[in-house]
C-alpha cells in the first residue's frame, strides 16, 4: 500500500514519503501548508488511489471531539416517549454515530480526513488523544466498547491558525507542503489544462509569481486561485500579450479578482504598479 500521487494530483517526493511513512507507522499524518495547496485534496486522491472509502470530518469553531465519536439524541427519545413509541426502550436507537465510529466500523481500511483541526477549540486535539492512539472508545449510554476493525489512515490538516498541543503532535507524522516552485506549478497546471498554449502558461505563471512576490500582501494567491484564474483566461480568450505591459513594466493583470481577495492587497498592488510606471 504505497502512494505516489495520481493523474489528478502531483505529489512531491517528500510528500509521497510522508504519506507512506504515516501509513507504515500507523500514525495520523498532520499536513500543514498555505490554504489552497491541496491538503484536503490529498486525502481525496489518496482514498481514490487506494480504492477505499474517504470519510470526511470538516471541523468548525463549534465542533466538539465527542461529535466525532457519537452523540446521544435525548430530545428525540423524549419526544418518542411522549408519543408512546416502542423505540424508547432501546437507548441504542438514539445513539448517532460520528465520523470516527464510521471509520472504526468500516469493513475495508478507510481514509479518515479530519479537516482544518486548528479551527476548533484548543482542547479539541487533546480530547482525541486516546481514541486516535488506541483506536477505541467507550459508549457510556449502551455500555459498549467500540474498537476499530483496522486502523484507518488518518489525514489531519491545519492552516496554522492555532498552535497544536505537544502531546497531540507527538502522536502524528508531520509534513509541511511547501508552496510549489514554478516548474512544479507548471506540472500542476498541466494536469488541469493539458492543452493550454505554452506562451499563455508562461506569461500567466510569471504574472502569478510576480504578484506573490509583492512585499506586504495580506493574502498571497494560492494554487487553487491560479487554476481559477487560468480557467477564466481561457474562457474569456485572453491573449498572452494582455498579461504584461508593452513597455515591460509592472501591469495589473486582467481578471485579477481571481488572485487578489481583499481591497488592501488590490490597493497595494495598484500603488506599486503606478510607482513602477513613473
Amino acid at each position: 500500500m504505497a502512494f505516489s500521487g495520481t493523474s489528478n494530483y502531483i505529489a512531491t517526493k517528500d510528500l509521497q514519503l510522508a504519506v507512506n511513512a504515516a501509513i507504515t507507522l500507523e500514525r495520523p499524518l498532520l499536513i500543514k501548508g498555505e490554504p489552497g495547496t491541496g491538503k484536503t485534496m490529498l486525502a481525496e486522491e489518496l482514498a481514490e488511489s487506494l480504492g477505499t472509502e474517504l470519510i470526511q470530518w470538516h471541523i468548525k469553531s463549534t465542533t466538539k471531539a465527542q461529535q466525532g465519536l457519537y452523540e446521544y439524541d435525548a430530545v428525540s427519545r423524549l419526544r418518542d416517549s411522549q408519543l408512546g413509541d416502542d423505540r424508547v426502550h432501546d437507548i441504542g436507537n438514539y445513539i448517532v454515530k460520528g465520523k470516527l465510529w464510521e471509520a472504526f466500523s468500516a469493513e475495508k481500511r478507510p481514509v479518515l480526513l479530519i479537516d482544518e483541526i486548528d479551527k476548533a477549540d484548543i482542547e479539541f486535539p487533546n480530547d482525541l488523544l486516546l481514541e486516535l492512539d488506541k483506536m477505541e472508545f467507550f459508549v457510556y449510554e449502551t455500555q459498549e466498547r467500540v474498537v476499530a476493525k483496522q486502523r484507518p489512515i488518518v489525514i489531519i490538516t491545519s492552516n496554522n491558525e492555532k498552535e497544536l498541543p505537544d502531546a497531540f503532535l507527538r502522536r502524528c507524522f508531520f509534513h509541511y507542503i511547501q508552496f510549489p516552485k514554478p516548474d512544479e506549478m507548471q506540472e500542476i497546471v498541466n494536469v488541469h489544462f493539458p492543452d493550454l498554449k505554452k506562451k499563455l502558461l508562461d506569461e500567466a505563471l510569471k504574472a502569478f509569481f510576480d504578484i506573490r512576490d509583492v512585499p506586504g500582501l495580506k493574502k498571497k494567491p494560492s494554487t487553487s486561485e491560479l487554476i481559477d484564474w487560468l480557467k477564466l483566461l481561457v474562457a474569456e480568450d485572453i491573449p498572452p500579450e494582455a498579461l504584461h505591459s508593452k513597455d515591460g513594466k509592472a501591469a495589473i493583470p486582467p481578471l485579477y479578482g481571481a488572485l487578489l481577495k481583499n481591497e488592501q492587497d488590490i490597493h497595494l498592488f495598484e500603488k506599486l504598479v503606478f510607482m513602477a510606471r513613473r
